[in-house]
């Protein structure tokens, strides 16, 4: 029996009228499951691809791909070494900075803070702070500014930060550094007023509530380092590249350099995401599992209902792995259906989605204002090959079973 007939059989028991109705009204509500538990893995995978794309946008918007510093001492030479960085292949930009935590004190308020000195120019080729300015520019970081007849250096501080001490753009703040320097009555801190000339908002509220920018020429002169960075910040063009690129630079380096990418830094919330998305597709996949049960009731029931006609065949010459493909084909149909009236549903939803926004975010909790569905094209090949995998092995026992009907039996009462 050639295949072509094979199909035939099985397109006219699918478009045949049913003697009982209860087995079309099944093989509906087959596809119906099929097809909405393909759509909620499409919309739950491509939430978890979003959100975990504008997360990662944000975290590293505020931060390098790969960071190159010392082993508990400050680099020297760090123009040289940024300028030899540059030239690795996948580096597109570095610069150095210096990072410290003080106390910044203003006139009603005190509070902890990341005090980072960067050079204007070349953090705003790394990290996307001049993006995320609500006010004043980076330049303004190299400058000094006249406050009380005083020249004071100028500093930019996340958008909480400000808040919690009170300040605003022209308002000046106290940095108070823990190392203290040794005076005649003992050691006592190194402090220093600014004027803030800035305010950032990165929308990650552990950044906005705990970081301040200054320039480095100040945090050196500050801190008593001179002609030294605590490190280099190192931006990449392909950011899903950045352990080839990482491994580059460790080759070209000295042993005293610790080299670190983005990935290694935030390894615990990037594996959370991973396994949270890895996690929802296991459970929403028995959804489709279930629909995977209906199309082996529909099978069963529509070979019990086929019995003569299947004895016929068999006579005529059909053999049993012939009758075995009829009613796989056939839920292959009805999976294959339903994995595209889902793929059809989800994507139209996520466009929907992405376009108008429905679902809100409270810009309190969530770093993002509404869900951003974004579909890949990997994911999309899963779902359908997972869907029609399922709606395969759920013909299994249905073919079988019409292929060990004998044909004596099912006429013998005909």
């Amino acid at each position: 029996m050639s295949g072509s007939f094979e199909f035939f059989i099985a397109g006219r028991y699918l478009r045949a009228k049913r003697k009982q109705a209860f087995v079309s009204l099944i093989t509906l509500i087959s596809i119906a499951g099929v097809a909405i538990g393909v759509m909620a893995l499409i919309l739950v995978l491509g939430v978890m691809t979003g959100f975990t794309d504008d997360l990662l946008e944000k975290i590293l918007g505020a931060n390098s791909h790969i960071v190159v510093s010392g082993y508990g001492a400050g680099l020297e030479n760090y123009d040289r070494t940024c300028d030899e960085l540059e030239q690795v292949s996948g580096v597109a930009a570095a610069t150095p900075f210096i990072l410290t935590q003080v106390m910044l004190a203003s006139e009603t308020n005190i509070s902890g803070a990341v005090l980072q000195g960067i050079d204007p120019h070349g953090a705003a080729r790394v990290i996307s702070i001049e993006s995320n300015l609500r006010s004043g520019r980076l330049e303004e970081l190299a400058a000094r500014h006249a406050r009380d007849d005083q020249e004071l250096p100028g500093i930019i501080v996340g958008s909480e930060l400000a808040k919690t001490l009170g300040v605003s753009p022209s308002r000046t703040v106290t940095v108070v550094s823990p190392t203290g320097m040794l005076a005649p009555s003992g050691m006592v801190p190194r402090w220093k007023k600014f004027m803030v000339v800035g305010l950032f908002e990165s929308g990650m509220y552990e950044y906005d509530n705990g970081m301040a920018y200054i320039g480095l020429a100040d945090a050196q002169q500050f801190l008593k380092m001179p002609d030294q960075a605590s490190g280099i910040w190192i931006r990449i063009f392909d950011v899903h590249n950045s352990l080839p690129v990482a491994e580059a630079i460790r080759a070209l380096l000295p042993p005293q350099y610790n080299v670190r990418d983005w990935k290694e830094m935030h390894r615990n919330l990037y594996a959370a995401l991973r396994l949270e998305k890895t996690a929802m597709f296991i459970i929403l996949i028995l959804i489709i599992v279930v629909a995977a049960f209906s199309i082996v009731a529909t099978l069963v029931m529509m070979v019990n209902e086929k019995n003569r006609e299947i004895a016929i065949l068999k006579s005529m010459g059909a053999t049993a792995g012939g009758i075995m493909k009829i009613f796989m084909i056939q839920g292959l149909v009805i999976g294959t259906i339903g994995t595209l009236l889902g793929l059809s549903a989800g994507c139209t939803l996520a466009w929907l989605q992405n376009t108008y926004e429905f679902v809100k975010l409270a810009g309190d909790v969530y770093y993002i204002p509404s869900l951003t569905v974004k579909i890949e094209i990997w994911d999309t090949l899963l779902v359908t090959v997972c869907a029609i995998g399922i709606s395969f092995l759920a013909t299994i026992y249905p073919a079988l079973q019409a292929a060990r009907l004998e044909p004596v039996e099912a006429l013998r009462y005909e």
